[in-house]
């Protein structure tokens, strides 16, 4: 029996397989080459970068706790032109072999995300699509997530979709996604990755302080995998654009799971932390699933959840 066909298209990225990574536990990708070759994955998503680089919070930035992982980084980058110059040729010859590079951008107010997806569509020809984080704190609206409403959402989209023809994704807060998620899309989004990781808290008792140099920070890893089953599904039920499944994936199972509920592709994310060597793997498992389906065709399954 032939292998099945693994490709799809997520929102115009055309992928070879669903296996993406998720930006911010990934680099730029050439931190990878050592455990494996990169290029074998569908895509890659480049750490978040803005206009201008970011120094991001003080230490400590992470934490561990049960079944996943706390950070509080603060999207530090070296700004568009700083990701160019570090990591660019690498990009450009991953993308001659076939893995897409999406580049994933940041920005504290609307003219910050405008600025560097300009700077992106001058300096990073071989960016398959862009990923916009509307996770962002937008400062002037006193620290509140840019894309927790689907009015500060659409916003953004509204001012970035015009500058680039590129393929755009947006990756959603865990908040009221079903709303935001049909304001995405009437503005023009070409896919969704969902979710973001989910604001938490992590005390240290004997000191009575935060494990993180903040009081909160986000929550990811396999503790909220269900949590983003659930929205991905609800999601693929209110709008018609792909969607890109984040959060917990460290199998195959994992993996399958979001396409049954109705993701086009899924991204690797805390699990690269603490098994570098995992995204390979999981395309391996998610690959012998499929066939044991009886499908001849990935795409069969998107969304072939049965419900009870």
């Amino acid at each position: 029996m032939s292998a099945p066909n693994m490709a799809v298209d997520l929102g115009g990225i055309q992928m070879s397989n669903p296996v993406n990574t998720a930006a911010g536990t990934y680099g730029f990708g050439w931190q990878f080459e050592g455990f494996y070759d990169v290029s074998t994955l569908g895509a890659i998503t480049t750490k978040g970068c803005a206009a201008e680089p970011w120094p991001g919070n003080p230490a400590p930035r992470m934490c561990d706790v049960t079944s996943g992982v706390m950070n509080s980084v603060g999207l530090q980058n070296p700004g568009v032109r700083g990701l160019v110059a570090e990591a660019g040729e690498y990009l450009a010859g991953l993308s001659e072999k076939g893995c897409q590079v999406i580049c994933q951008v940041a920005g504290h107010s609307v003219d910050e995300y405008v600025a560097a997806v300009e700077l992106f569509e001058e300096l990073a020809p071989w960016a398959a699509g862009l990923e916009i984080n509307i996770s962002c704190p937008n400062i002037a609206a006193g620290g509140c997530a840019m894309g927790s409403t689907p009015e500060g959402a659409a916003e953004v989209v509204r001012a970035v979709r015009p500058r680039t023809s590129r393929p755009l994704l947006v990756k959603m807060a865990p908040a009221r996604v079903v709303d935001v998620a049909r304001a995405l899309e009437a503005e023009g989004a070409d896919a969704l990755s969902v979710i973001n990781s989910i604001p938490a808290m992590a005390i240290d008792v004997h000191t009575r302080r935060s494990k993180l140099s903040r009081p909160t920070g986000g929550l990811s890893g396999p503790v909220l995998h269900n949590i983003a089953v659930r929205m991905v599904w609800e999601v693929a039920q209110a709008v018609d654009i792909p969607i890109n499944g984040v959060g917990g994936v460290a199998s195959g199972e994992d993996a399958a799971e979001f396409i049954l509920a109705g993701a086009t592709a899924v991204s690797v994310g805390s699990a690269n932390l603490f098994d570098p060597e995992c995204a390979p793997r999981i395309l391996a498992e998610l690959e012998e699933w499929v066939a044991s389906q009886g499908v001849d065709d990935v795409n069969e399954l998107i969304g072939a959840f049965e419900c009870q």
